[in-house]
């Protein structure tokens, strides 16, 4: 379900109905150890920051935190997957990594469709994951092209 800026809910990818300025959309997500160590081994990042709690808790943060990248990952997933989803193209992202993310604590990644060029089928949305007490740790923009949902 999107929604609205009314918060109207209304179904998605259903009856045709394509992506308006103003519909939001809400994906949860929880970071977990292993796959943050997937992602180091991946990325070859294996900052002690992300994967050593002894190193982790003599810093600012007190515990690992989750590499930036792998948790602004969670925009490029619902884009592709979910909101607009299959189709779409990445064309920009800007991002700021306002607070530590962290394994095993629920977070919210929540978009906002700020404009649509039908004619480019391009969409702006703004993207912001938030921690549990409504705390945005990232925010951004991105720029998407989809031709079946900008339209």
């Amino acid at each position: 379900m999107i929604a609205n800026r009314a918060g109207e809910l209304r179904p998605y990818k259903t009856n045709k109905i394509m992506i308006k300025q103003h519909d939001t959309y809400t994906h949860e997500i929880t970071f977990n150890q292993p796959n943050v160590a997937t992602f180091a081994q991946i990325t070859g990042d294996n900052n002690p920051i992300h994967l050593d709690a002894d190193f982790a808790a003599k810093t600012i943060f007190g515990k690992p935190i989750v590499h930036g990248f792998y948790s602004a990952s969670v925009f490029s997933m619902v884009f592709g997957t979910k909101f607009p989803g299959e189709g779409t193209i990445y064309l920009y992202q800007d991002m700021k990594f306002l607070a530590p993310v962290f394994v095993d604590q629920p977070y919210k990644a929540k978009f906002e469709v700020l404009e649509v060029n039908t004619e480019k089928h391009i969409g702006t949305i703004k993207c912001t994951l938030e921690d549990e007490s409504g705390k945005i740790v990232i925010e951004g923009t991105a720029k998407l092209k989809n031709n079946t949902q900008f339209i």
